[in-house]
């Protein structure tokens, strides 16, 4: 499925999306919060997440109205971990545009978040039940276990692929894989599509994960609103610079450590000399390979969903698969 056809498909689930989500965010009285809120969700972003649930429960036989109020749910848990993530990093934009720290402040930022969060919670138990909403409270809980994972090892320069992907998998691809797994428990699936999409939506995420990571170094800022070498920068142990360290010299292993350990000025004018020894030792080619291989493995859960009523939903679900190898933001 091409591009233009896929986004064509998505276009009305997105819009109504987006309508489901002003509807519902049309209840915040505080006007402070209500322009951080509106700011954070409405500046940008793909809607992957609440598209991937509202799929999932098609593919399944579901496609009741009521999906989409529950998809909004981890569009909210998903922007919510953004205002935290800018707050932890300090970041000064998201998508291209000022950040919500940098217009109104740590404290509201962080508060916008919990809102968000509380939000998520209420619509996926509302909407969703108790078994979604213990899919979803376990995979927060799995999610900030990532997060201070990899806080931990910030000054462990010799992580390898195993410590990567396990913590891409407690980071991202868990929170997909939920997202599936609830879109299918919505729709009332039986244990062999719930599983299918459960293991979907975890090898779609972590393909995911890892094509952000190689538009780290490669992206144009332009598209992705995001500054390159960011992570290198911030010492983030990613695939490229695991395999990287892996493969180089041990004069290129040795300088790349230098730099880890030293200032971060040093490390941002070193960044074309970085690119360079990845580009030598085929460090994207390889970690894009290993989120092609993720993305096969994606598409191989989806081969249970056979019936023609179906077809188009495993369809688009599976060129959102292919969207994710291709974008480039």
């Amino acid at each position: 499925m091409k591009r233009e056809e896929l986004l064509t498909l998505l276009q009305p689930d997105i819009s109504a999306i987006d309508q489901a989500m002003r509807d519902d965010l049309g209840t915040i009285g505080d006007s402070m919060l209500d322009k951080i809120v509106n700011h954070a969700i409405f500046s940008g972003g793909k809607r992957i997440r609440p598209l991937l649930c509202i799929l999932s429960a098609r593919v399944c036989g579901g496609n009741s109205d009521e999906i989409t109020r529950l998809a909004i749910a981890f569009e909210y848990l998903h922007v919510a971990t953004l205002l935290h993530d800018d707050v932890i990093d300090n970041a000064a934009t998201r998508r291209g545009k000022p950040s919500v720290n940098a217009l109104w402040g740590i404290t509201p930022a962080i508060l916008a978040g919990d809102h968000l969060h509380a939000r998520s919670m209420y619509l996926v138990g509302r909407t969703g039940g108790i078994r979604a909403l213990e899919i979803i409270c376990r995979t927060t809980t799995s999610m900030v276990e990532g997060e201070l994972e990899q806080m931990k090892n910030a000054t462990n320069f010799n992580q390898s692929e195993e410590d990567y992907f396990r913590v891409i998998r407690n980071k991202s691809a868990l929170l997909i894989s939920a997202v599936c797994e609830t879109g299918a428990l919505h729709a009332g699936a039986g244990d062999e599509k719930t599983a299918a999409l459960r293991a979907y939506g975890s090898n779609l995420g972590s393909a995911f994960q890892i094509i952000d990571d190689i538009l780290d170094y490669q992206g144009d800022p332009g598209q992705t609103g995001k500054v390159v070498g960011n992570d290198f920068c911030e010492c983030k142990m990613t695939l490229p610079l695991i395999h990287a360290l892996d493969h180089g010299t041990a004069a290129e292993q040795k300088r790349i450590r230098t730099l880890l350990a030293g200032p971060v000025e040093f490390r941002q004018q070193a960044l074309p000399e970085i690119r360079e020894i990845f580009s030598r030792h085929n460090s994207f080619d390889y970690a894009r390979k290993r989120a092609e291989h993720s993305v096969s493995q994606a598409l191989a859960a989806l081969e249970v969903f056979t019936d023609p009523p179906v077809s188009l939903h495993a369809g688009i679900l599976a060129g959102i698969g292919h969207y994710v190898l291709t974008r480039n933001k």
